[in-house]
């Protein structure tokens, strides 16, 4: 999805990149009120969105869409970012975006159900109704999956899928205090928020290494191969590697 090259009339494949230095000397101007530098940092981070919404890519939605709601939360980010906090604004600016993304698919983002699918939960329920007035009972699903002749799977899938949706900001307990949500009693372990900031700021890490010890901590670590296998691919003693490898790892803890 992400894959295109123009995005909002945006061409992708020529963003341009600020480092550090540069972000940092641009905010200062941004806090006097320089509009011309606020514009320059939007367009030096519009890679960061982009990189972002395409965790989202299998939601159906057009990339395009997704790309201007990353900008808004991109500009809260610049907005509300504090210099005198000892973060980067990558760190700070990532879950501001995911979160103006989620209010985006949340309000926007309806659930279609088939055709045929309404079709079998019409008839499902009218059967269910029928055993209840008949037997004062509620009727199991395999009794109605059999006066329907159809697979018991299916029944269960079209009565799911009628089902009213429950939103995730929907408030379950209420004390008087905090309010709890349905979104804080569910836990997603492969998509965490701070595994996807630890990765945006390992990406940043690695930018800043020289060029000799990133490429040998991207054959060690990202694609496996011993010391031995990198001193022979790059034309030194593993004892080289071993040392400008350690050296790499200081570096990122540094910046980590």
């Amino acid at each position: 999805m992400t894959g295109k090259v123009k995005i909002c009339g945006v061409n992708t494949a020529k963003l341009p990149t600020l480092t550090a230095d540069e972000k940092h000397e641009l905010f200062l101007r941004i806090k006097k009120g320089d509009n011309s530098a606020r514009d320059k940092f939007i367009k030096g981070n519009l890679r960061l969105v982009l990189s972002i919404i395409g965790r989202f890519n299998n939601r159906g939605e057009y990339v395009d869409d997704l790309f201007q709601v990353g900008c808004i939360g991109l500009i809260k980010a610049i907005d509300n970012f504090d210099l005198s906090q000892n973060v980067q604004f990558s760190t700070y600016a990532v879950p501001m975006i995911i979160g103006e993304i989620r209010r985006y698919l949340r309000d926007n983002n309806a659930v279609r159900v088939s055709r045929s699918l309404r079709d079998i939960a019409y008839k499902a329920l009218c059967v269910k109704e029928k055993i209840m007035n008949q037997y004062q009972r509620e009727p199991t699903i395999d009794e109605i999956a059999a006066a329907l002749e159809l697979p018991r799977e299916d029944v269960v899938m079209a009565l799911d899928a009628v089902q009213e949706p429950i939103s995730l900001f929907e408030p379950v307990y209420h004390d008087g205090g905090d309010t709890v949500f349905v979104m804080d009693q569910v836990r997603d372990e492969k998509n965490l928020d701070e595994t996807w900031i630890e990765q945006i700021s390992l990406r940043e890490a690695l930018g800043k290494l020289p060029e000799k010890e990133r490429g040998i901590i991207d054959l060690r670590f990202f694609k496996g191969k011993t010391q031995t296998e990198v001193a022979g691919e790059i034309g030194i003693s593993q004892a080289q590697v071993s040392r400008i490898e350690k050296s790499a790892i200081e570096h990122l803890r540094k910046s980590l």
